[in-house]
């Protein structure tokens, strides 16, 4: 049989079994992807098969293209894309499950799909020659299809009515800060009634504001939806504007939770850009600094909001830049968390130098440089311009006058944590 004829007759095939093919490739997405687990096998269908029509097609568009020598199988037509109609639905779709899940998908569908063209293939005595420059091809439709579903999710974050922002911002901003409360009468269920008659805390938020001048959240928001709180800002720390809370939410667009109108579940608080997202942002978005919350319901978002708070101050502080939780910040987070803490050690650790005015604050400066360098003496010598045994004489004082010892764990701890809750909460904290 000659090769050429394998790869549009492999591609018949599929298409015929096309029902099988797309049961495989349901209950694949729904062993692997959680998010596909939760919604129904009707529900993916049309979307499964609508794709695995428009990839077969590609493959035998290709195949007579090789075969009549008329072309080069680029994606220069519509057979090579998705049709208009399939990424709207790709695009409401996104409303319900992560960006990030829908992309993966694509991948999850195109090996299978794969697998069992080889399969097809190698029955008609393809060879791996053939096979070969299929599957560049379906990668780069994948390709160009992952890209096409990313912007299409990127929604615009205003829209015609100033005024519908606003209050949209400010239900977001009441989510996140514990100031909405869940009305739980008939009228208000499966919503946010703007009677609040919830109880308060028992409702799983805090409020400082009586009842009546609480945030109204309207119906667009589903209570028992999981939602990660995220607090983001630019490493470069300019004031805010409109252009940093765009540069800001950018790298962040195909992650943003969508009410039921598809806008953006996003807003600022003290400057910062702050929302919710559908999951973690792929890779470390090295162009901000990102403070996450775990996924959480309606009723934990302004806990989970708090720990994402923390975490974009602690890395602030030190310098880093992509996202983290305040788990993954560990120690550095907790100084942030636990004030009280941090303001005790100073008493223990550090009041003792402030009675010497100068000389305690010089003292004070030696004991950090040589924790800031990994306590090598010479290399913190350097950074403060003296010589090594200056510094040495210098926190040997700082041990004798705050009853510290430089060499012990827990006082080099007790020493770290007091410095920095300095370097956080300020100095006469």
């Amino acid at each position: 049989m000659e090769t050429s004829t394998t790869v549009p007759e492999s591609a018949a095939a599929l298409h015929a079994g096309i029902d099988a093919l797309t049961d495989e490739v349901i209950d694949g997405l729904r062993a692997q992807l959680p998010s596909y687990a939760a919604v129904s096998a009707g529900r993916l269908r049309p979307r499964v098969m609508a794709s695995l029509r428009n990839g077969l097609s590609l493959v035998q568009r290709w195949a007579e293209e090789r075969r009549t020598a008329r072309g080069t199988g680029r994606d220069d037509g519509p057979a090579y894309g998705i049709p208009a109609t399939h990424l709207d639905e790709v695009t409401s779709l996104a409303r319900s499950l992560p960006v990030e899940d829908i992309i993966s998908a694509y991948r999850i569908g195109t090996d299978i799909v794969w697998r069992r063209f080889g399969e097809e293939m190698t029955a008609r005595g393809g060879t791996a020659e053939d096979l070969l420059p299929i599957a560049e091809t379906l990668r780069a439709w994948v390709d160009a299809n992952t890209l096409r579903i990313v912007r299409s999710c990127r929604v615009g974050l205003q829209g015609d009515d100033p005024a519908a922002d606003r209050r949209h911002a400010a239900m977001v901003r009441a989510l996140l800060l514990g100031e909405a409360r869940w009305d739980k009468s008939p009228a208000g269920f499966g919503g946010w009634g703007a009677g609040f008659t919830g109880d308060g805390p028992a409702d799983g938020y805090r409020t400082e504001r009586p009842a009546d001048d609480a945030e109204a959240v309207d119906g667009s928001y589903e209570h028992s939806a999981l939602r990660l709180p995220f607090r983001a800002r630019l490493p470069d720390a300019s004031p805010p504007g409109d252009r940093d809370f765009r540069r800001t939410v950018d790298p962040l667009r195909p992650w943003l939770a969508l009410d039921e109108a598809g806008r953006p579940l996003v807003t600022t608080v003290d400057g910062d850009v702050a929302g919710l997202l559908v999951g973690r942002p792929a890779g470390l978005c090295r162009s901000l600094i990102l403070g996450l919350g775990a996924p959480a319901p309606a009723s934990g978002l302004a806990i989970e909001f708090t720990r994402a708070t923390q975490a974009l101050r602690a890395a602030a502080g030190f310098g880093l830049v992509g996202a983290f939780t305040r788990e993954e910040l560990g120690l550095r987070a907790t100084v942030v968390a636990l004030p009280a803490v941090g303001k005790q050690l100073v008493r223990l650790r550090l009041a003792p130098l402030a009675e010497r005015g100068e000389d305690g604050a010089q003292l004070e400066e030696a004991a950090a440089a040589y924790l800031r360098q990994g306590l090598r003496l010479e290399a913190a010598a350097r950074t403060l311009y003296v010589h090594p045994n200056t510094l040495r004489n210098r926190l040997r004082r700082f041990e004798e006058i705050t009853g510290t010892n430089l060499r012990d764990p827990a006082d080099l701890a007790e020493v770290w944590w007091a410095l920095t809750h300095r370097r956080f909460h300020g100095p006469t904290s």
